[in-house]
């Protein structure tokens, strides 16, 4: 039995947020303050989420990513990667983090099954950092990616939102780091996931931008496929480099044609789309796997052919609903 939607998308692929709670506040996915936080007992437990991993796995499902908000602010972040990564049929268990604890726990969470990690890092600046991160120290981020590097938490990736007049700037100085250290920047457009008004056109980049500034590198950028997880990811290595660089545009160029994945949220919210309203609740069901695969296929019945950003952009009307859900209330 296969996740196959009405479009003939094959699903594979599930990301599980397991808290909407970070220690940083980033400018393109939170508010400085007045985001009110799911309590305790709204998030689901390292069973719950291992029973619906299981349901899903007989369905298909092989890819899993951990995310958040920040999954590595849970205490209970180890056994839930151990739990998800016990589930037969799970092939890989990899997970998206800002880094700030990271290099503490590298080690626990290879040991517990985590394959690898992605790390949110938009600037290698440390005032800048502060700027667009609000807290937390880059310093601490730095030693995360060495941790996981390690660890053999690989391949590291780097996710860098391009943010116009923030940090375009340092594109060279990104690809000159994937030349330089076996790491994989994904450089990503901002999204309008979550914003109520036009504030994020302001600082919208398109991730043509990139490929000019690769153009003048000294080395010349051959395409890549060999890096583990590409997804969407537009893959590009500079001759002789270390690592690769990848471009991600879900609104200049949009890559639903071949979208693998569905989202679970901190609260048990199964998300055919990222971007719509849409969702199942799941929670209650976690023990229940004849329910549970009724209402994954049902989130096939209502998933879109596509997210509808470009149309947004644009200024067009659209066919659904955009979610109110921040980026962190997802799981991005």
């Amino acid at each position: 039995m296969r996740l196959v939607d009405r479009f003939g998308r094959v699903h594979d692929y599930l990301r599980i947020s397991v808290t909407d709670q970070c220690n940083l506040r980033c400018v393109y996915c939170m508010p400085e303050e007045g985001l009110e936080f799911l309590p305790g007992e709204r998030l689901m437990s390292a069973e719950e989420i291992a029973g619906i991993v299981r349901a899903a796995a007989r369905l298909g499902i092989r890819k899993i990513r951990i995310t958040g908000g920040e999954p590595l602010v849970r205490r209970d972040i180890a056994d839930i990667v151990a739990a998800v990564a016990a589930v037969p049929g799970i092939e890989d268990v990899a997970m998206t983090t800002n880094g700030l604890l990271l290099a503490a726990k590298a080690e626990a969470l290879k040991r517990a099954g985590l394959s690898r990690v992605n790390i949110s890092l938009d600037t290698l600046d440390p005032g800048r950092f502060r700027l667009i991160a609000r807290h937390g120290e880059l310093r601490k981020v730095l030693e995360g990616i060495e941790a996981a590097l390690a660890a053999g938490l690989a391949p590291v990736k780097l996710n860098c939102v391009l943010l116009r007049g923030m940090n375009e700037d340092e594109i060279e100085s990104f690809l000159r780091l994937s030349y330089e250290r076996p790491l994989h920047v994904r450089f990503i457009e901002y999204m309008p996931i979550g914003h109520d008004d036009d504030g994020w056109r302001n600082r919208y980049l398109p991730l043509s931008r990139v490929r000019d500034v690769a153009a003048r590198m000294p080395w010349p950028a051959l395409p890549e496929d060999g890096v583990a997880g590409n997804g969407p990811s537009e893959n590009w290595r500079f001759a002789g480099g270390a690592g690769t660089f990848g471009l991600i545009h879900p609104v200049s160029d949009r890559f639903c044609e071949n979208c693998s994945r569905l989202r679970l949220t901190a609260d048990g919210y199964l998300k055919p789309c990222l971007h719509w309203v849409d969702e199942l609740y799941l929670r209650p069901h976690a023990g229940n796997e004849a329910e549970l695969a009724r209402l994954f296929f049902r989130a096939l019945d209502i998933k879109p052919k596509n997210h509808g950003m470009a149309e947004i952009w644009a200024g067009e009307e659209t066919a659904h609903v955009p979610t109110a859900r921040r980026m962190s209330q997802i799981g991005g």
